[in-house]
């Protein structure tokens, strides 16, 4: 059998203001090009979040409550890029793993990835976080390599996914045409992928000081869609922190429940929490 493939394509946009006072600043021209970048990074749960209606036209829309993903930025992507979204199989088994590439208008490879429905390989090595329970952090101490290693269970945030936060995430900032994501469909809608993804940098938020962040690699495995309404209650686990070319790394587990205790998603998740500096980056 021949290849199966589903390709669209996407102009990049910001989707915040582009302001150094916003909660993630590298997401700005300032700050983005005082780290030795050309312009504001697009943020990596919305990139991904593109790439929406390729995975879907490509397994379905049960992939939001069985399916999964991993997927790895390999270069920055910046407004007005001109992403080509490729979903391709070799396999007869339509539902059997799919690559994922996003590829910018030069050719380059920004994002790799891996979609799939079912049971993972890697689904039984996620940690399911000790703190489930929910609270406000009125102190948020700076991350660091050392903390990240000592405090290794996280403060738990419970969130509703609510009518501003459909506004915000479905309608506004992302690009996709499936019905199931809009009112249109005559069902109440459902939590865009990317709001799930998204639950990873708000709970490092809820718990620490961060000036600046960068999104480099997921694996996102759903149990379960979010109808509007629904309570979420997030809680993360540390699973390693480190040190490379400058960059200070930290990697961690989250699971999402609903209220009834019903599991909504796992997601192991590594991000930049200190950027280094292009000098840092070139060792000069």
């Amino acid at each position: 059998m021949g290849k199966n493939k589903v390709s669209n394509n996407v102009t990049a946009y910001l989707d915040n203001d582009d302001s150094p006072d916003i909660e993630n600043p590298i997401h700005s021209t300032e700050v983005a090009r005082a780290y030795g970048y050309d312009g504001p990074l697009i943020g990596g749960v919305t990139v991904w979040g593109w790439a929406t209606d390729t995975i879907i036209q490509a397994l379905g829309n049960d992939w939001i409550t069985r399916g999964w993903s991993e997927y790895s930025f390999r270069k920055p992507v910046f407004p007005g890029n001109v992403l080509t979204i490729t979903a391709e199989s070799d396999a007869e088994d339509l539902t059997k793993p799919w690559n994922v590439t996003m590829n910018n208008q030069s050719g380059d490879i920004c994002v790799i990835g891996k979609i799939g429905l079912g049971q993972t390989k890697w689904e039984n090595t996620l940690t399911r976080p000790v703190n489930m329970s929910p609270s406000e952090v009125t102190e948020k101490p700076p991350l660091t390599l050392d903390r990240a290693g000592q405090e290794t269970s996280w403060t738990a945030l419970e969130v509703e996914f609510n009518d501003h936060i459909y506004e915000e995430i479905n309608h506004k900032n992302r690009l996709t045409f499936n019905s199931i994501f809009d009112h249109c469909s005559g069902m109440k809608p459902i939590a865009h992928p990317s709001w799930i993804a998204g639950w990873a940098e708000a709970l490092m938020r809820h718990n620490f000081d961060i000036p600046s962040s960068m999104h480099t690699k997921s694996l996102v495995k759903h149990h379960s869609s979010v109808p509007l309404g629904t309570t979420i209650v997030g809680g993360a686990e540390v699973i390693d922190a480190y040190e490379r070319k400058g960059h200070h790394y930290v990697e961690f587990d989250v699971l999402l429940k609903d209220t009834n205790e019903k599991d909504i998603a796992q997601i192991r998740h590594r991000t930049i929490f200190r950027i280094a500096t292009a000098s840092e980056r070139t060792g000069n």
